[in-house]
């Protein structure tokens, strides 16, 4: 099992009922593997964003309602998707709200190296 399966199938095991991400490597892996599952094993809701920061904020608007809720991306994608990650962090969530940034800090499969960490 490669590692992003090994994330969906952790997100499965766990109950998620939301997902939301923007395409791209090396994180696309993730919701593909979840948009297979969800046909077979009922998974409310997943959907490919328009951009990242639309991606965080239905996750964000889900996991408000009280709903286990999951966003993925790369990590440039991230910047993206600051704003509202530094306010989700200020006005909490009911359900549950996890967000998957999939660095690449050596550039194997992306235009720029990049690492999230700092965002910690």
């Amino acid at each position: 099992m490669l590692g992003n399966v090994a994330i969906a199938r952790g997100f499965l095991e766990a109950g998620v009922q939301f997902v939301a991400a923007y395409p791209g490597t090396p994180s696309s892996e993730i919701v593909e593997a979840l948009a297979y599952a969800s046909r077979r094993l009922g998974v409310p809701y997943v959907e490919w964003s328009v951009n990242e920061k639309v991606a965080l904020e239905a996750a964000c608007g889900a996991a408000i309602a009280g709903v286990r809720a999951v966003v993925a991306m790369k990590h440039v994608g991230l910047n993206v998707a600051a704003d509202p990650l530094f306010s989700i962090s200020y006005t909490g969530v009911e359900g549950a709200l996890v967000v998957v940034s999939a660095d690449d800090p050596w550039m194997w499969s992306s235009q720029n190296e990049q690492d999230n960490r700092w965002y910690g």
